[in-house]
């Protein structure tokens, strides 16, 4: 059994770690509720993140963390945006060209990264390029309010459960199940947000 000692050391070893879990937990609750407060608390889990990832010398995915920093700069900017205008974070339709566009982007991108990382001896080469080139395409979908963004995490963060036993990354897997279960909840109330925004314009064209 662990004593208070060994938890406060694991704690204080690893406090950076542990800041950016529960932050990027925290951040993909309140997108979920389509609060603007979910970036300032993404961007911290990003921060975090990219520290503790360039300290462990893996290079790509601290690049591909400076990218999630920037999407969600944009997304904060965005969603403010929206709220200046329209009074609330509204959801966006995501047109079948822009869905066609990024799954392309995300098959080409997943492709070139893998074929980098197979040269340089990564494990699953190209499964983990895909999931963190399509990672991108849904943190995009997601700055720019599409509910599609919460199918996308879904099936990323399933993936994510199953490399991560593989891995016998035990901690990894169950945080990838606490964000599957947020995304479903995600889903679930973005698209009720959708449905009753529909049917507040057809109540108001009705009325007037």
């Amino acid at each position: 059994m662990m004593s208070w000692v060994t938890i406060t050391n694991y704690l204080v070893a690893n406090w950076l770690e542990i800041l950016g879990a529960v932050t990027a937990v925290l951040g993909i609750w309140l997108t979920t509720r389509r609060l603007l407060a979910c970036w300032p608390i993404i961007l911290i889990s990003d921060v975090a993140c990219l520290v503790v990832v360039y300290r462990a010398h893996l290079k790509s995915d601290a690049w591909l963390q400076v990218f999630f920093i920037a999407f969600t700069l944009y997304g904060w900017w965005n969603w403010a945006r929206g709220v200046r205008e329209e009074g609330e974070v509204r959801i966006a339709r995501l047109p079948l060209s822009n869905l066609l566009a990024g799954l392309t982007a995300g098959a080409a991108g997943s492709y070139f990264l893998g074929t980098y990382m197979e040269h340089h001896g990564a494990a699953y080469p190209y499964v983990d390029a895909s999931l963190s080139i399509y990672s991108l395409v849904a943190s995009w979908w997601q700055a720019r309010k599409h509910i599609a963004n919460w199918w996308l995490w879904i099936v990323i963060d399933l993936a994510y459960i199953g490399m991560y036993l593989r891995k016998d990354l035990k901690a990894f897997a169950v945080l990838s199940a606490i964000l599957v279960a947020l995304a479903v909840l995600g889903l679930r109330d973005w698209n009720r947000a959708a449905a009753a925004s529909k049917y507040g314009v057809q109540l108001t064209l009705e009325d007037g």
